[in-house]
């Protein structure tokens, strides 16, 4: 999976932005406002920041070792860095998905009704 296949699969997602908050070479997808990947534009090779659950985070970096680790300037028990064109463009999908419904989770009450209300 290359970049712009990443973006577009975290694009379409429902009540998602993409937005630029930090710099101009960081791209942000949020969900209500809230982040949920963040794609550093310019890094080679290329990369994602997820949230993740901190036992599943533990496994995916013993499993694939180097090219998924903590969190770069994130925190490192809830984000995960991954190396995306080193792994199974499956696994990128499931690891956004997971990142998403997170994010979702920790919504207040009305963000998440807003959300369902969309189209």
């Amino acid at each position: 999976m290359n970049v712009e296949e990443l973006r577009e699969y975290c694009i379409v997602k429902k009540g998602v932005t993409e937005e630029f908050p930090f710099d101009t070479e960081t791209l942000v997808f949020k969900v209500m406002g809230k982040m949920f990947a963040l794609v550093p534009l310019e890094r080679v090779p290329s990369q994602c920041n997820l949230k993740c659950d901190p036992e599943r985070s533990e496994e995916l970096r013993d499993t694939y070792d180097g090219i998924i680790t903590p969190g770069y300037h994130m925190s490192k028990v809830h984000w995960n860095t991954l190396y995306v064109e080193q792994l199974p463009p499956q696994l990128i999908r499931e690891l956004v998905d997971h990142s998403y419904e997170l994010v979702v989770a920790s919504l207040t009450k009305k963000l998440q009704q807003e959300l369902k209300d969309l189209q």
